[in-house]
């Protein structure tokens, strides 16, 4: 996205590739004074000046383009979920924002096919207004596909934490509030079998939606998930 610094108008989207624009037009060149000799003055004493070009302060704005989108709060496991799927290696760790910069990784899906996820830093309430980092990098999901959304099974109130994403989202951008949106539980490795189940229960009386529950560090029902979002991506 190209904008002029300070009013903030977008020149161009460039969104396409091998796109081109031109934003600032050249000037005139000048003509020297041998230009204008004549057989009777071979040494004009004029010359015509250049005229200067177009000048603008601009600001360049950066937008990963990617199939899938992951959003989720901070340590939802967006981070192990790709590193998982795809050669990207995120750095990983027990704490909030340990992801700080976007990552793209490639999953290599079945028959020599492949789709992109962008992993951007965890979203918190507030995102839409800078919080966090949310102005920073919400931007770039704007282009993907489609969005899954991960919640930690362990999570205190999961209704709580979808709304407060779906709400971040739609704030954001009504672009994004009109995707494509998958929803699915990680960390499924965290709680027993009997947990998961009574879990898996109330999550879908109170969702009423497709729900997803894997373990990207058990590798559990990844092939469901792969499967779910390649079956979506087809479908756009």
């Amino acid at each position: 996205m190209v904008r002029e610094k300070i009013s903030g108008e977008i020149l161009v989207d460039l969104n396409e590739k091998n796109f081109k624009f031109i934003i600032a037009k050249g000037g005139r060149g000048g003509k020297g004074n041998s230009n204008f000799a004549t057989s009777t003055n071979q040494a004009p004493r004029y010359a015509q000046d250049g005229k200067e070009g177009e000048l603008f302060d601009l600001v360049f704005e950066l937008k990963l383009m990617a199939d899938v989108g992951l959003v989720g709060f901070p340590n939802a496991g967006k981070s192990t979920l790709i590193s998982t799927i795809s050669a990207a290696k995120p750095k990983i760790a027990d704490y909030p924002f340990t992801t700080l910069k976007p990552n793209l990784g490639i999953v290599k899906y079945k028959d020599f096919k492949n789709f992109t996820v962008a992993d951007i830093p965890g979203i918190i309430e507030g995102a839409h207004l800078g919080k966090g980092l949310g102005h920073e990098f919400l931007k770039h999901i704007e282009r993907t596909e489609l969005l899954l959304i991960l919640i930690d099974i362990t999570t205190e109130d999961f209704i709580s934490d979808y709304n407060i994403l779906l709400k971040e989202l739609s704030n954001y951008s009504s672009i994004l509030s009109k995707k494509k949106k998958i929803l699915s539980f990680s960390k499924i490795d965290l709680v027993s079998k009997e947990e998961l189940q009574k879990l898996q229960k109330k999550i879908k009386k109170e969702i009423d939606e497709d729900v997803i529950f894997f373990s990207a560090i058990a590798n559990k029902n990844l092939d469901i998930l792969l499967n779910t979002l390649w079956k979506n991506i087809e479908s756009n």
